[in-house]
């Protein structure tokens, strides 16, 4: 495939900015994660189902508000608006942590849980819609996981970050710090939809029009969001099974606050520096050499081994690299470090291949109110089943057989029919592309 030069540059510059904006944005994120974690060890899993579930039904109050600002305001307005929403609420929350023993933790962690659940689905899919809007199918593929590895260095930094100035300068005041982050983030973005759209057909002024409630209904009329909706309540629900198992672990092990976040830090960094591995080995070979279908089937095997190593070693500890650890740990950063290093740069490389609108509304739904509902549904089940007297390791097993069921999925989603063929960076359709094409 031959480039025009000047295309190619632009092209690679783009590149360069996305991923020093996503670097912003995943270190705006994880600089405030481990609070929210260290909160969820604290009460364990059976509060679980609450959090995720209060968290669902304020996506399902934002999604038309969303579809609503996307039908109506062009893209630069659209990321200005949203992301300056977010860094207004950074720093709202500011006041609020200094004012903690007075508010009361408890009711100030659920708050916090919420906003922080909200604030990373949001950002993370108006970035990849955004990502989405400016490159074309075939550069995809080959841009996106190292845009994705900016934001692995981001979720590394973030975590270093936290570490060196909680103890200095407190919670409250690293909400600021977050919130130059995400700042400095939206700079980049508006910098990138002005001068550096990828795509023939540039139409960073355009509203993108239709329905506020689209997102919605083309989960109903598209084969491939359905195959997405699937994946993700199948496929990331077995992270946050992960998860509320880790948080029962914790509970009982780890009861100090500090042991807790640095724990769960270590978690973050483990997970992500799985994730850099990836992203600068497999994942960019994989979706140029085998296409990005092949980069959700991978995770979603990955995630069946995990399962049945907890099966076959139960929780308890091992040795690993000369480090005692709890297998938990080991499944959970697994997890993450796949779901981000290969599934997520596969998933938006798919994205690109689909209408507009669908990049913003139905991406959008699918990646907030249907991945908390999974939620909802996962830690609701682990509730209930704990309550019947299952234990972790059959609760393993039954993530196991969902891991198959997720495979299939993932499968079918890379050929789904509705896919648009690829793109070269000139608008022209790749010669021999079909929409059935992974």
């Amino acid at each position: 495939m031959n480039i025009p030069r000047p295309a190619a540059a632009n092209a690679g510059l783009a590149s360069t900015l996305s991923a020093l904006a996503f670097f912003f944005v995943m270190t705006a994120y994880y600089i405030i994660r481990p609070v929210r974690d260290q909160l969820s060890g604290a009460v364990g899993s059976q509060s679980l189902p609450l959090f995720y579930a209060s968290t669902f039904a304020v996506m399902l109050l934002l999604t038309p508000v969303f579809g609503a600002l996307v039908s109506r305001f062009p893209r630069k307005r659209l990321l200005g608006w949203s992301y300056s929403f977010f860094v207004f609420c950074l720093l709202a929350f500011v006041p609020a942590f200094m004012a903690q023993d007075r508010i009361g933790a408890r009711q100030l962690g659920v708050g916090f849980f919420i906003w922080t659940s909200v604030f990373n689905l949001f950002v993370v899919s108006l970035f990849w819609s955004f990502m989405a809007d400016i490159f074309q199918s075939v550069q995809a593929r080959r841009v996106f996981p190292l845009i994705a590895l900016g934001g692995m260095a981001g979720a590394i930094f973030g975590p270093l970050v936290t570490k060196a100035l909680v103890q200095v300068i407190g919670v409250a005041a690293l909400l600021v710090v977050s919130a130059i982050a995400l700042t400095i983030a939206l700079i980049i973005l508006l910098m990138l939809s002005s001068r550096h759209d990828c795509r023939a057909e540039a139409r960073n002024d355009e509203a993108i029009g239709g329905s506020l409630w689209a997102g919605i209904k083309e989960l109903w009329t598209r084969p491939f969001l359905r195959y997405m909706a699937i994946l993700m309540v199948l496929g990331d629900g077995i992270g946050t099974l992960a998860y509320a198992l880790m948080a029962d672990y914790t509970k009982v092990h780890l009861p100090d606050r500090v042991a807790r976040t640095s724990f769960y830090n270590d978690l973050d960094l483990a997970a992500n520096l799985l994730g850099v591995a990836l992203q600068l080995t497999l994942t960019r070979w994989l979706l140029i050499r085998k296409g990005a279908g092949w980069g959700l089937v991978v995770p979603s095997l990955v995630n069946l081994a995990l399962l049945l190593l907890v099966v076959a070693l139960g929780i308890g500890n091992v040795s690993l690299f000369g480090q005692v650890v709890p297998v938990l740990a080991i499944m959970m950063a697994g997890s993450r470090g796949f779901a981000y290093g290969m599934t997520k740069p596969a998933v938006d490389a798919l994205y690109t291949r689909v209408p507009r609108e669908t990049r913003y509304k139905g991406k959008n739904f699918v990646e907030t109110a249907i991945w908390r509902f999974g939620d909802v549904l996962v830690t609701s089940g682990v509730t209930l089943l704990t309550t019947l007297g299952v234990a972790a390791t059959g609760m393993a097993g039954i993530g196991a057989g969902v891991s198959v069921l997720a495979t299939w999925v993932a499968a079918r989603a890379g050929h789904s029919p509705d896919l648009l063929p690829e793109q070269q960076a000139d608008g022209h359709p790749v010669r021999g592309s079909s929409a059935a094409e992974a």
